[in-house]
């Protein structure tokens, strides 16, 4: 019965193929986790730095900051592309708290996350002014 079913669309290289590539992804899984040691501070740099690894992200919150607060509509005409996509861009803003945003039914305001933009940077003056070779001297 085994050899009908299961080998007929399987040969045994083919099976073990399979659960050698398995096993390496889930050994080196492992591995990643155990030698994840990572402070809360680089974490939070880290989800900071992420929300701002896209460009439309970093100009949904340049329009942001020069403003108290905006409407997503607002937002939607500063940016040449879908509804759809400022929508996930700016959830991903509200996720790493950058931005937050508050229903006015029909309408979302959005704002700047006065504490966590303090946050964010001061975090990465701390992070870029930890160079110990203030030279210009770099890898030469």
């Amino acid at each position: 019965m085994l050899k009908d079913g299961f080998y007929r669309f399987f040969s045994m290289k083919e099976f073990f193929v399979a659960f050698l590539i398995l096993f390496v992804i889930f050994a080196n899984n492992e591995t990643m986790e155990e030698k994840k040691d990572y402070t809360a501070t680089q974490e939070q740099l880290a989800r900071f730095a992420k929300a701002l690894g896209h460009p439309a992200r970093v100009a949904i919150l340049h329009f942001l900051a020069r403003q108290e607060t905006c409407y997503f509509g607002d937002i939607h005409e500063e940016l040449p592309i879908a509804k759809a996509t400022v929508s996930q861009h700016l959830k991903e803003l509200k996720d790493a708290g950058l931005i937050q945003g508050e229903v006015e039914t029909p309408k979302v305001k959005y704002c700047i996350n006065r504490e966590n933009w303090k946050l964010a940077s001061g975090l990465f003056q701390e992070f870029f002014g930890q160079c110990v070779d203030k030279s210009e001297k770099c890898c030469k």
